[in-house]
């Protein structure tokens, strides 16, 4: 499952508490007047695209819920449909003392998410000859050992055997003061490699602060301001901050970070220290900006097919395993539905990206918390305004009937309609029925087994969580779709 940078899901934690217990208590108060409707500001440009009115209510409502439940500070989230911005709005306090609304204005720090706009530097470059994705880093960098033979794809791709800097759970000692990017290099990336070049993934951090440098040198200009004239004034990204200097962060509407420990209060997290994030993690902005962004990803706008298409493809190891990631992005392909994507994570912050291009569709979701995660609102989201896939709409369908009291048994073989006999089908209405409407449902594993496909799937209704395990022949009829009480 990735991480808020990539790998497995992090936590950071600071053991730093902020105000008293009464300005908290006010605080709590105005987020939860805020939350009643959200806040939200005008779209950056004219949609082609609108989220109907029911949709809309549900997106509210999944967002709210997942607050609440969550007890994270705020929420912002931009949904494109038809490849266009189609809904963008915040929900809860970007600053809980002294009470600030977030707004669809709001910016908050997209961490890991960052690394796609680094890699997208790099094909920038490679467009204009300036260099190649098989050029190894000592073309520009004199002394880094076994690194020397690192290439920027493997970079790119995390397959570099570079080792990461920053594998903690939170803000570690040296994070705390300034760095520069030269002396993470120095201390990290001449360190001896975790593995060969290419035959493994492992996720670095250092990687991508060494990206970030070549930019620098190939371009002559600082990274930042590369990415400003190259990507964000053309995609009309006029509001985003490099999060990695001092000052960001400063604006009164921008999001502040918050953590806390176990299940005890909440407090402001940390900002890591000017530099660490240098090319990794460094960007801060309004979800309906990267959202522009994921736009572009889906009209092929910014880049060439070359490009393109090194991007989104999965890297193959040196044994031929294929890794489901590309240039900066996690790239999925289930039953015929490709997305690409990142999630990012740092001091106080958590966010999810994801785009389907061939849907021409897309969710950002963005939250100033770093203990719950924002890819279960997306999963939410996603249900609302993705068509499904054939096996989730024979998911759903079954569902549905269960919960009404009768099933297509055409669907299933003799051995699946011995077991739904009446009996069984009583007890499935009488005990989904009243559970509500289907809020989600989602495949979480899928596997063979007894010459059968054997499919997880996780079901959210109104009242209650539920997991059901389907059995079936591939393209054909179902041996078992059977529902029970989710144990997590």
């Amino acid at each position: 499952m990735p991480n808020r940078r990539g790998c497995p899901p992090y936590c950071r934690r600071w053991r730093r508490r902020r105000g008293t217990d009464i300005k908290r208590a006010i605080a709590l108060s105005l987020a939860a007047l805020l939350c009643i409707a959200g806040t939200w500001v005008r779209m950056p440009r004219a949609s082609a695209a609108s989220l109907d009115a029911a949709d809309a209510a549900r997106v509210d409502e999944a967002a709210l819920e997942w607050l609440k439940s969550t007890g994270a500070p705020s929420v912002s989230l931009a949904i494109v449909q038809r490849g266009a911005l189609a809904y963008a709005k915040a929900y809860g306090v970007a600053r809980e003392v002294p009470g600030v609304p977030a707004t669809a204005a709001s910016r908050y720090a997209i961490d890991s998410v960052s690394k796609q706009f680094t890699a997208a530097a790099i094909l920038l470059l490679a467009q204009q000859d300036k260099l190649s994705l098989d050029d190894p880093l000592a073309r520009w960098f004199a002394r880094l050992g076994e690194a020397s033979r690192v290439t920027l794809r493997q970079l790119l791709t995390h397959t570099s055997g570079i080792r990461d800097y920053w594998p903690q759970d939170f803000v570690t000692p040296p994070m705390v003061h300034p760095t520069t990017p030269q002396a993470i290099i120095e201390q990290w990336a001449a360190r001896p490699l975790d593995f060969m070049p290419g035959t493994d993934w492992q996720y670095s951090n250092t990687g991508y602060v060494l990206a970030g440098e070549v930019v620098e040198r190939v371009s002559g200009e600082p990274l930042f301001e590369f990415l400003q004239r190259r990507i964000f004034t053309p995609l009309a990204m006029m509001h985003v901050a490099d999060y990695a200097s001092p000052s960001a962060g400063s604006a009164p509407e921008d999001a502040a970070g918050y953590t806390r420990f176990g299940l005890g209060p909440v407090i402001q997290a940390p900002k890591e220290g000017a530099g660490w994030l240098f090319g990794a993690a460094n960007l801060a902005m309004r979800p309906d900006e990267l959202a522009l962004w994921d736009i572009s990803l889906i009209d092929r706008s910014l880049l060439n097919a070359n490009s393109y298409a090194a991007q989104r493809s999965p890297v193959v190891l040196a044994d031929g395993t294929r890794r489901p990631y590309g240039l900066g992005l996690h790239i999925e392909d289930t039953h015929g539905r490709f997305s690409i994507g990142h999630s990012g994570s740092g001091s106080g912050f958590l966010a999810d990206n994801r785009v389907w291009p061939n849907e021409r569709t897309a969710i950002v979701v963005l939250t100033n918390n770093d203990w719950a995660s924002p890819t279960d609102l997306l999963a939410r989201i996603a249900f609302l305004v993705l068509p499904p896939t054939p096996e989730e709409a024979r998911a759903r369908a079954l569902f549905a009937g269960f919960q009404n009291g009768t099933v297509d048994r055409s669907l299933f073989t003799a051995t699946g309609n011995f077991y739904l006999s009446d009996e069984v089908l009583a007890d499935l209405h009488a005990s989904l029925g009243g559970l509500g409407r289907l809020r989600l449902i989602e495949l979480t594993q899928e596997y063979r087994r007894g010459g059968m496909v054997t499919r997880s799937w996780k079901i959210l209704c109104d009242g209650a969580h539920l997991t059901a395990i389907e059995r079936g022949y591939s393209g054909g009829r179902l041996d078992e779709f059977m529902i029970t009480k989710a144990t997590d």
